[in-house]
């Protein structure tokens, strides 16, 4: 069994950053990715990046030089860095866990980009 709590989410304004938190609980087994991804109202969920134990980043095109993901593999933890974020990036953002041919979801964090 595994869980994934996530936090960090929120109101930003244009151009400001935010930092999301997700740690993993549970049989955790290496190697595995962590990553984030993001659905807006209406939309399909997409991926924002992921990072494999190993430290390989992903990121999708609209979020380069934006956004930093990052994890700490002795507390099981992947952070996303956002800045210069932009109301196009408002969505919950889901953080995801894949090991062993399984996937694994957090319960979703709100952000909300607008002045």
């Amino acid at each position: 069994q595994v869980q994934l709590e996530e936090s960090g989410g929120g109101l930003v304004q244009p151009g400001g950053s935010l930092r999301l938190s997700c740690a993993a609980s549970g049989s955790i087994f290496s190697p595995n990715v962590m990553g984030w991804y993001r659905q807006a109202p209406g939309k399909q969920r997409d991926l924002v990046a992921t990072i494999t134990s190993a430290g390989t980043a992903v990121y999708a095109d609209s979020v380069k030089g934006r956004f930093t993901i990052s994890r700490d593999n002795a507390k099981n933890t992947v952070y996303l860095q956002m800045n210069s974020l932009k109301p196009e990036d408002t969505a919950v953002y889901y953080c995801n866990l894949r090991q062993r041919g399984r996937n694994y979801w957090g319960q979703g964090a709100q952000v909300t980009v607008s002045s």
